[in-house]
């Protein structure tokens, strides 16, 4: 059934030199899920979510702190190493200081045609937030014509932002059916198909969708849903992590991470003025906690999911020395211990010891009253 969706994921560089192929077009690596992607695509080109292959590598350090975050040094690596070299241009949408030194050493040390640093404020809690960024939209949509040559129409940015909601109205339906007490789809297979969109063109990607989701409706798995459990935390596409989780008596029914459901959750809302209202839309979407701040908007949208999901219990992952995300774990933890929600932190670096997390992550069921299943 997810057949698709697991070869764009396990085989991303594959499809993307097929794409080129068989498109009038280049592919442009996207470091950060605020990348406004609808810029990229109503261009004529491929945005892709550049990810890590979660394999130890030894290329990065003359070029990026051993201390930053290892999501930032195995992206880089996979620059380094030549494993995305079909791309011609880079785009960072300001983040976080780990990223955009990924970002740079790439842009000094990896051929590309065009790289193109998008200043959006990590300030979004300020009247000028929404001027600012759109003003920015602005630098980034001249940038992008200037490179290919081609104007960018603002019918085709509407059209565009249209086929960027349907996709996300899309996975909205399938995380949707997670809140079944018996979900019909499993953590693991919701994370393949969340993954692959980062690198799928959107319109064979809403079509597989349109396709699966009247299959899923009726749908029952053959196996029992056990603790219903939410990820919460930085970036994450470990699939053997999550595996690992759901084969010791559990099923990760929702998450808030930024290779999750923060990068489909909210849709583009249409006022008339298309470039304010891409603007406003990653503005207003789910917060990284880079942008969260000074209040923490992101703790009641996490406390709301995991009601609506009807999660037992929180897993807190951070990537190791990622130091906005280590900002918010202790307060996050309390948040939600005080709402009744148990937490297990975790740490990742390139590699999970997924052995040593199994153990962890059966202590913490077994606290929840759930008993191994499988």
């Amino acid at each position: 059934m997810f057949d698709k969706f697991i070869n764009w994921y396990e085989n991303r560089h594959d499809y993307a030199r097929q794409w080129l192929d068989k498109n009038d077009g280049e592919v442009v690596g996207c470091f950060c899920s605020y990348a406004p992607e609808e810029l990229i695509y109503a261009a004529g080109l491929l945005p892709v979510r550049m990810l890590g292959s979660h394999e130890p590598q030894d290329v990065t350090e003359p070029h990026i702190f051993g201390m930053f975050c290892p999501f930032c040094r195995d992206v880089l690596a996979q620059g380094l190493k030549g494993r995305y070299d079909y791309m011609k241009g880079i785009l960072l949408a300001q983040s976080c200081l780990h990223l955009r030194q990924a970002f740079t050493s790439w842009k000094n040390h990896v051929p590309s045609d065009w790289a193109f640093y998008l200043y959006m404020p990590n300030k979004l809690q300020t009247e000028h937030a929404r001027p600012y960024y759109r003003g920015e939209l602005d630098k980034l949509r001249k940038s992008i014509e200037g490179w290919t040559g081609h104007a960018i129409a603002d019918e085709t940015l509407r059209e565009t932002a249209e086929l960027y909601n349907e996709n996300r109205r899309l996975m909205r339906e399938v995380y949707a059916m997670r809140k079944q007490p018996d979900p019909p789809v499993t953590g693991l297979e919701a994370m393949v198909m969340v993954a692959s969109s980062y690198f799928v063109d959107k319109k064979e990607h809403n079509a597989e969708l349109k396709r699966i989701l009247p299959e899923l409706k009726s749908r029952r798995l053959d196996r029992d849903t056990g603790g219903r459990l939410m990820i919460v935390g930085s970036e994450n596409d470990d699939t053997e992590f999550v595996k690992m989780v759901e084969s010791v008596g559990a099923t990760v029914v929702t998450d808030d991470h930024c290779t999750g459901s923060r990068y489909f959750w909210n849709l583009t809302q249409f006022n008339g003025d298309i470039m304010q209202d891409i603007a406003n839309r990653y503005i207003d979407r789910p917060p990284c906690p880079t942008k969260d701040w000074e209040e923490r908007l992101r703790f009641p949208h996490i406390l709301e999911m995991a009601k609506e999901f009807n999660v037992e219990g929180v897993i807190l992952i951070q990537q190791k020395f990622c130091d906005p995300h280590e900002c918010d774990m202790v307060p996050l933890k309390e948040y939600l211990a005080k709402e009744g929600y148990p937490t297990l932190f975790l740490e990742f670096d390139v590699t999970v010891p997924v052995g040593q997390m199994r153990i962890r992550v059966e202590a913490f069921l077994e606290m929840l009253g759930v008993e191994e299943l499988f």
